[in-house]
Parts: structure tokens; sequence; C-alpha cells
């Protein structure tokens, strides 16, 4: 009963395919934790990431992965598959492709509820979160180059307000930066993830009367 309530609200409160643009205006970002943050004026590069939804018999999870040590940039750091769009593509096509290409996820076994708000990152990327059911399962093998492990994490914990936290860093000669975090075992969700996380959990549960008793209909 949970998982289906929990698709249907999905289904239901998540933005259409067909609404999504390459041209869309960020609806949450870095800065909003950073409002005195300088935000220079720039053309953002269109990205996208599929967040997959595991419909386990005991709770759904999600599915994320831990970056590769060997890259250049965010080394280490958990991530949802996905990146840049190719020319031509749609945030939809550009995350099941890359999480093919990252962790061999069957595009056919994805079923795509809908687009999550998109996301301004400070390093000027506007990410699409494209928002994916899998009713079984899935196989995966990761990317050596790109992905150094792929894991699950419990939908309940993401969505409980009560892990999400505001965390710091200080850089010498400039403005701290904060940032949403929700540390997880000993993996540590942060950043435009945890961000994404905050935004999907406000979109599903935020107009709700009793946003707790609602989360509540769909955790396991």
């Amino acid at each position: 009963m949970s998982l289906a309530t929990l698709r249907e609200r999905l289904a239901g409160h998540l933005i259409p395919i067909g609404e999504w643009s390459p041209d869309a205006v960020a609806r949450r970002s870095d800065f909003d934790l950073n409002p005195d943050a300088e935000r220079p004026e720039r053309s953002l590069r269109a990205a996208a990431v599929l967040v997959p939804i595991i419909a386990r018999a005991d709770g759904a999870t999600v599915l994320m992965t831990r970056r590769a040590d060997t890259l250049a940039s965010h080394t280490g750091q958990i991530a949802f598959p996905g990146g840049r769009l190719d020319p031509g593509e749609t945030a939809v096509q550009a995350a099941l492709r890359e999480a093919f290409e990252e962790v061999a996820l069957d595009p056919a076994a994805v079923e795509v509820l809908g687009l999550g708000d998109s996301y301004e990152t400070g390093t000027g990327f506007l990410i699409t979160p494209v928002i994916g059911w899998l009713a079984e399962p899935p196989s995966t093998t990761p990317a050596p180059d790109e992905v150094a492990e792929v894991f699950e994490t419990p939908w309940d914990f993401l969505m409980d307000p009560a892990n999400h936290r505001r965390d710091f860093y200080d850089r010498e000669g400039q403005p701290r930066r904060w940032f949403w975090a929700m540390p997880w075992e000993e993996r540590y969700i942060w950043g435009a993830t945890a961000g994404i996380l905050r935004g999907l959990r406000t979109r599903l549960y935020g107009d709700e009367a009793e946003p707790l008793a609602a989360a509540g209909e769909d955790a396991a």
C-alpha cells in the first residue's frame, strides 16, 4: 500500500515531462542558502540527473552513486547518475543515457514519472531532476572511470526533514558557504544532490496541512 501511495503522489505532484524546456528558469539553487553570494550573469549549461526510486518490498529506496576518486572534479562525492545534455537531447533522454553509461541501468526498466524542480549550481549548470520508478531492483555495474560505488538510501530517511541539516565550509578570503546535507551511515550526501532531494521533498509534501503525516502515508 505504501509503495502505491508513493507512486501516486509522485505522478500527481511532479512536473509533467512535456513542460520541460532547456531554457527553464531555476526554481532552486546553491544560492538559496547563500543569498548574499555573488551570482554572476551567465548562460547556464543544461544538465540532467536521474533520481531512480526503487520499489522494494520492505520500502522504497533511492539509487545513488559515489563518484570515482580519479575524476577531475567533485571527486568521491555522492551524486545521482547524470551529466550534460548532448545537442538535441531532452532532459529525460540525457538522464537515461547517463544512467546507462555510468551504472549500466537499463532504460527499459525505468518508468519516468515526471520532473523535479530545476536546480542551478554554483558552477554554472542548470540541472533537471528526472524522477524514475523502478518496479524491480535493477542490475547495475559501475563504470570504473566514473563511479566508485552504487548504493541505495532509504526513501523514508531522505524525505524526513529531521535528517536535513545546514552545513557550511569556509575558504580563506571568501564568504562562508552554506549547503544542505543528509549524512547517512558512512556517506555524506550534500550540495546539489541534497538540495535536489530537499526540493523534491518540498514539492511532494510541502503543500500539505500536515506534511509529516502525508509523508508517513508513503513510508514503509
